[in-house]
């Protein structure tokens, strides 16, 4: 029991220490803004007494003196300097080592601490009082001046003990401010039989004598005022003596108060609790077991249409229609804005910008866009890797802003969209943008290409996110090696997402993710070539039209259809895949939406929606980079998952290549009209193939 209140503690703290870096890096923009002050005392306070009360007397020691200089602070007896922001920051790091010490993951350097106090101290210019704990020293944190008696009226709602909060604890943290008489009230309590023992029915009152103020006084209630009766007013007399409680009673004599699972003692909510923490682990199992029931009401469906019974059909409509919304729940149970994702890496630009010495804001853009859990656990390794590339590579010196016409301060922004069944995110600078003659350079230089290649822009930027290549001159603790838009690029293939780029020279630099929202269940479309069948993505099919006799007349032996006067070039999946098949009767075109522009896939039928449950293909099928999974019918039959912009890159980049290999031998040539070695030929007034 105490093991599952001390894992509560460690994951609300670490969320409590994620505010506090926020609010200190907001503080670094707005010098003068109190309420960014009082959020991270606000954090600071809570994570002192809930570590004191779960048995962290460290952390709770190191918060309580980390607190008294942001006490000053609010005081407006010290200002929100650099050093004073950064060394917070660094005592925020030294808390978040002392919580993973206590988890056995690595020790705490007591010495650290101690640095960071005395650093803290002598930003202050005063000595911040040493203590073992917070409650060590009685008054320790009072502020100098007349110390006057307060008496304070408290009555806890009846259910704040049940939200973790223990009124006993308020007492001692009180009692830090000067001396505390306690006298009890326990005219509301019921008769035996009526005690719910998870209710509160005690009120107290208290008289403090210290030099604190009311404002004080009342933060030590901060986090429950909302559901107690609290006053603080000025004392006229005394506490009778037989009503006092001995101010010697260790907190180890106190009677424990009735916890939550959540666990902070000083975070108790008003009301009944709106959300609970539930394990990613179960919920993934959630979802799983939402995917093997896809799986078999889809076996279901399919018994239904083979059998004319109204009943069976009846049920599984219903069924159907039950598992949908059951899958549409599940899957949004999963979903998570991205801003606690991106305010992360306000402190990456930050450490960045004082070590490379450079000014840069960063922007935050869509934080409230929602994607699947597991796709964002994901997205930080190639978040870092593009932030690091922007402000090492692409963002110049303030002195080097200033020679080119640009604001000494330099801009990253981190934005997000949704797109369809997408999630675009895209890392973009104003910094210098990319040298597109030094790419081809290094791409020459390592063999990536051939140094007569006619690329598109486009084409020549992708090459970056192959492995070993950067354009640095030097190798620095920063970036150089050539190895992080490689992992940029595996990541985002891992998450059977796509990688656009774009730049302007002098102007900046640009990434854009594109992201399925989720890797579990999609919608897709169900084909059928041969006696193979695969599922393309809905959120990549734009229409389904026939492929007459007519459009391959017209094409002249080309692979290209008219399509609402768009000329379409298509593919033909059974050449594609090798399926030998007899010619059909009948063919169709699924128009899909790529990175190349708009192709066709040719198929046999067309068979209509399904919800695809996602499986992967194992290590044996792991390189096959146009099927990004698989799924099972309802027939028992396995289904790939094609990825068009794939499927549709790979046979580009096949032409390409052999074009090129052929260009000598047709060089060599006469003049005159060329011959068609390729299944596909270069339209005119529409994409170029050579050059992508």
């Amino acid at each position: 029991m105490i093991d599952r209140f001390k894992e509560g503690f460690q994951e609300e703290a670490r969320e409590l220490l994620g505010e506090l870096e926020a609010a200190l890096l907001e503080l670094d923009q707005k010098r003068d803004a109190p309420e960014i002050v009082g959020r991270a005392f606000r954090a600071l306070h809570t994570i002192k007494g809930s570590g004191a009360m779960f048995g962290f007397d460290d952390v709770a020691a190191f918060a309580h003196n980390f607190e008294a200089v942001f006490d000053r602070l609010r005081k407006g007896e010290l200002a929100a300097t650099t050093d004073l922001i950064n060394l917070s920051l660094a005592a925020g790091d030294q808390i978040k080592t002392m919580l993973d010490a206590a988890s056995g993951r690595g020790p705490a350097d007591p010495a650290r601490a101690a640095q960071i106090l005395a650093g803290l101290e002598g930003l202050a210019g005063s000595p911040i009082a040493p203590s073992s704990s917070p409650g060590a020293h009685a008054g320790a944190s009072a502020a100098p001046g007349a110390v006057v008696a307060w008496r304070i009226h408290f009555r806890p709602g009846p259910d704040v003990i049940l939200n973790g909060t223990n009124p006993l604890l308020l007492f001692r943290e009180l009692r830090e401010l000067g001396p505390l008489e306690v006298q009890l009230d326990a005219s509301h309590v019921p008769p035996l039989g009526e005690i719910d023992p998870e209710r509160c029915y005690l009120a107290w009152s208290l008289l403090l004598r210290t030099a604190a103020g009311r404002v004080a006084i009342r933060d030590v209630f901060i986090f429950i005022e909302d559901e107690c009766e609290i006053r603080v007013e000025p004392a006229s007399g005394e506490l009778p003596a037989a009503a006092v409680l001995p101010a010697s009673l260790a907190p180890a004599q106190l009677p424990k108060a009735a916890r939550d699972s959540g666990g902070m003692a000083a975070a108790g909510a008003a009301g009944v609790a709106s959300s609970i923490r539930v394990s990613a682990e179960k919920l993934d199992q959630l979802v799983n077991l939402v995917g093997e029931l896809v799986t078999v009401q889809a076996r279901l469906s399919a018994v239904s249409a083979r059998r004319d019974d109204p009943d069976i059909q009846s049920i599984s409509e219903e069924i159907d229609r039950l598992t949908s919304e059951l899958r549409e729940n599940s899957m949004s149970i999963r979903m998570l804005p991205l801003r606690n994702t991106f305010e992360r890496f306000r402190r990456l630009v930050h450490d960045l910008g004082m070590e490379l010495h450079k000014q840069v804001d960063l922007v935050i853009e869509g934080a409230s866009t929602e994607l699947d859990k597991t796709v964002i656990d994901q997205l930080n390794d190639p978040l870092v890797h593009l932030i690091r590339n922007s402000m090492d590579h692409g963002i110049e010196t303030p002195e080097a802003r200033r020679a080119a016409g640009k604001p000494a301060t330099a801009t990253i922004r981190l934005c997000a969209q949704h797109s369809g069944a997408q999630v675009l995110i895209r890392v973009s600078d104003d910094g210098r943008g990319l040298d597109a003659a030094a790419v081809r350079a290094r791409a020459v230089e390592q063999g990536l290409i051939d140094p007569s290649a006619q690329l598109s822009e486009s084409a020549l930027f992708s090459l970056i996110l192959a492995p070993g290549f950067s354009t640095a001159k030097k190798v620095t603790d920063v970036s150089g090696r050539g190895v992080g838009m490689d992992v940029v690029r595996r990541s985002v293939e891992t998450l059977r997402g796509s990688i656009e780029i774009s730049s302007q020279p002098g102007a900046g630099f640009s990434v854009t993710l594109r992201l399925p929202l989720t890797l579990a269940i999609i919608d897709g479309l169900l084909v059928r070539v041969g006696e193979a069948y695969f599922v393309l993505p809905l959120a990549h099919s734009l229409e389904c039209v026939e492929l007459t006799r007519q459009d391959i007349h017209d094409s002249h032996g080309n692979h290209l259809a008219n399509v609402r006067g768009e000329t379409i070039p298509y593919i033909r999946l059974s050449e594609h895949f090798v399926i030998e098949r007899p010619p059909p009767e009948h063919e169709q075109i699924m128009v899909v939406d790529t990175e190349e522009g708009h192709y066709g896939l040719v198929v046999d039928e067309v068979l209509g929606n399904h919800q695809t449950v996602i499986k992967n293909l194992g290590r044996l099928f792991r390189d096959v980079p146009m099927v990004s999974g698989a799924t099972i019918l309802g027939n028992g039959t396995v289904a790939l998952i094609l990825d068009p912009h794939r499927v549709v890159h790979n046979v580009v980049q096949l032409i390409s290549e052999r074009r090129r290999s052929d260009k000598p031998r047709r060089q060599a040539r006469p003049a005159g009209p060329p011959v068609n070695h390729d299944q596909f030929k270069q339209r005119k007034n529409s994409i170029d193939v050579t050059e992508r």
